[in-house]
């Protein structure tokens, strides 16, 4: 195998639907299908796209909503603005931590209570 990169990250939730439109409406995500089952959004276009699947109870998923690790990161540029974005959107954001020259993160929580790292890179 040449290169292998992840293109999709799964996240647990109760309604993917609602899941879908929250997502959407705080990180810029674009749904792409959504049904009793799950939710697929995307971000970017072609191959550099990325996916986020949200799996509902249909599904079969044996994980519960409500997750306290990330399952991924969401980089984004300028790590201090997105958070008082968020913040400003009604996330409670937690403090920026980490080291500049390696990782700088924050994190939030899903309506379902996943934690969602927010990265630097």
């Amino acid at each position: 195998m040449d290169s292998v990169r992840i293109t999709t990250a799964f996240i647990p939730v109760a309604d993917p639907a609602t899941s879908a439109h929250w997502y959407s409406r705080i990180l810029g995500f674009r749904i792409y299908s959504e049904d009793e089952w799950s939710a697929v959004l995307r971000s970017g276009e072609g191959v550099g796209s990325t996916s986020l699947t949200l799996l509902g109870p249909a599904s079969g998923i044996q994980a519960k909503p409500g997750l306290g690790w990330a399952t991924c990161n969401f980089a984004v540029a300028g790590l201090g603005q997105a958070r008082s974005d968020l913040e400003g959107q009604g996330c409670e954001p937690s403090a920026i931590e980490g080291a500049p020259e390696i990782c700088c993160f924050f994190t939030i929580r899903d309506p379902d209570g996943n934690t969602l790292l927010i990265t630097d890179r």
